[in-house]
């Protein structure tokens, strides 16, 4: 300033000045004088220091909620859960999974040890309960789900038996006694199994039929399976279909899509480097039949399998091909269509992973559930079906072309979260028992489940190392803003929903099996891994908060003595 006050260098100039400053310069410049604290809030300065600093695309807009580019900057740099507050050492395993009530009261843990914790999230996390699963012949938990009033717990595990074994079993447990309601068998085991209504669940079982040929069936269960009434079934069955080539359904889970058409976060679809060929539309409404590859299909394996009974093909199709071509036929004609048009009223997608070319799950399959399946009342078996339909065909297929390692759905249920491990670019499955390698580096690939389209670009930085024939699920959460994943490098890592940036990498001394976030505070998120522990993480901001000195009351007394002076 000069001696009238006047500042000696123009704003334009301190602006140039604190573009080549960091954004912690531009702060502590700012508290100098009244002119360098306005150019230090300068819109267009903020949006050069996050653009610069965070390394976004300059194509990439600033989000629709955000109210200035400064208060963005600090919403990335002070609200990712990323500082480490409190470790919980309760297992005595590997914890494989975690999850939230929709309170966010409480959240539960599964591990290796064969126990289901149940934990009370305050400002310092206390263990509750604990649930040891080992009398019921379990040999660990796995997974764990809240119904959505938080009274029940979903928990599921795998059954004592030889390394093949695939069996599993699903338990309910109470949580206002605790006490065990009832326990629902499960194959295979990594179907998980999930909450479709508050007293409803679906689970799994698999039926061989051929050596890679099978039959995956989906069921409704009554979470209280001592239901008087003769006339309430405790069990329905919801699908029926037909795996090939190895394949079997697993990793069930429910979208509701009531929230569609209001969605949280609205992400652009056809983004640079998205790929809309990956979904494929089994339930379209086109009356073309040229554009129908079913009729002719159907011809062609006929003619196939009459040119192998008279002796005629050449080469001849090994075993396995021959009894994928053989159950293909089979099914013609005996499999009821998929539903048609948009999902209905009251309806939610039912989403799993499956596959069609190998055992190793590569493509996402979609059915819809209409609201008068979501009850086990009614007939038991064959609802819907004719006599000659053995089969139910899927609404929609995601084909990802890699190994999928994990999935997550958006707070509004709108958007699909796949960690995937892709194949080689070109691979060709030639036996469905060796699926082509897979790579080490973790693809996140987001799918619109109202388009069904892939949005946004692959999101990167996460890794694994096992083989196909090893590789385990790595659970993914989404809140309304991040995207958070563990993975086999001992970190679990957060990126922005809109950005598509990575914002943190947390540490753990082993693979980082499971994180979620709280339902209610996007700022807290906990990460289990292989070490055996459970990690809680908070916000720069949340921590600042919680330890801030708190002005200490004035003794009783010594007021009183004051007032009477």
């Amino acid at each position: 300033m000069d001696e009238g006050g006047s500042p000696l260098l123009p704003d334009s100039l301190v602006y140039q000045v604190f573009l080549s400053l960091g954004p912690a310069d531009v702060l502590a410049a700012g508290l100098v004088c009244r002119q360098w604290q306005a150019v230090s809030r300068d819109e267009f300065l903020w949006r050069e220091q996050f653009y610069r600093y965070f390394q976004v695309a300059r194509d990439v807009p600033r989000h629709p909620a955000a109210t200035s580019w400064f208060e963005e900057f600090r919403r990335l740099y002070d609200a990712v859960p990323c500082v480490e507050v409190q470790t919980l050492r309760e297992h005595t395993d590997q914890v494989l999974h975690l999850s939230f009530s929709h309170s966010g009261y409480q959240f539960a843990s599964c591990s290796k040890d064969c126990t289901v914790k149940i934990w009370n999230n305050d400002l310092t996390i206390s263990l509750l309960h604990s649930a040891d699963m080992r009398p019921y012949n379990w040999s660990y938990a796995q997974f764990s789900q809240f119904n959505q009033d938080d009274s029940l717990l979903l928990a599921s595990g795998v059954f004592l038996g030889p390394h093949s074994s695939s069996s599993g079993e699903i338990a309910v447990i109470s949580l206002d006694t605790f006490a065990l309601l009832s326990r629902v068998r499960n194959k295979p085991y990594d179907v998980f199994g999930c909450w479709l209504t508050d007293t409803s669940l679906i689970s799994g079982n698999l039926h061989r039929i051929g050596d890679i040929t099978s039959c995956s069936v989906l069921w409704l269960n009554n979470a209280f399976q001592d239901v008087e009434s003769e006339n309430v079934n405790v069990v329905k069955r919801l699908f029926k279909i037909q795996n090939l080539n190895a394949s079997t359904i697993r990793t069930v889970m429910v979208a509701d899509c009531s929230r569609f058409d209001s969605p949280d976060l609205l992400l652009d679809a056809g983004a640079p480097g998205t790929d809309s060929s990956r979904v494929f539309d089994l339930g379209s409404d086109g009356e073309d039949e040229e554009s129908d590859p079913g009729p002719a299909r159907a011809k062609g394996l006929r003619r196939l399998l009459d040119g192998l009974l008279e002796g005629r093909a050449q080469p001849p199709l090994p075993e396995s091909k021959l009894e994928t071509k053989v159950a293909e036929l089979l099914a013609q004609g005996h499999t009821k269509p998929p539903e048609q048009g948009r999902a209905a009223a009251g309806s939610k997608l039912l989403i799993f992973t499956t596959g069609c070319l190998t055992y190793s799950p590569h493509q996402i399959g979609i059915k819809q559930i209409l609201p008068h399946q979501m009850t086990t009342a009614g007939p038991v078996l064959g609802e819907g079906r004719g006599s000659d339909a053995f089969f139910d065909a899927l609404d929609h297929v995601i084909d990802v072309h890699g190994h999928i390692i994990g999935m997550g759905l958006s707070p509004d249920n709108r958007y699909l979260y796949v960690n995937s491990r892709a194949w080689p670019s070109g691979s060709v499955v030639a036996d469905p028992m060796q699926p082509p390698p897979i790579a080490e580096e973790i693809d996140l690939l987001v799918f619109d489940l109202k388009t069904m389209r892939e949005v946004k670009r692959a999101l990167r930085a996460h890794r694994a190392y096992t083989p196909n024939d090893e590789c385990f699920f790595i659970f993914l959460d989404v809140s309304r803003d991040f995207v958070a994943s563990g993975a086999e490098d001992r970190h679990g890592y957060i990126w922005d929903r809109h950005y598509n940036i990575c914002l943190a990498k947390l540490r753990h001394e082993d693979v980082v099996n499971s994180v979620v976030f709280s339902p209610q505070e996007q700022e807290l998120l906990l990460t289990a891994s292989d070490d055996a522990t459970i990690k809680a993480w908070r916000s720069p901001r949340t921590v600042r908060v919680l330890q801030a000195p708190r002005p200490r009351p004035r003794p009783f007394f010594s007021w009183f003595a004051s007032q009477k002076r």
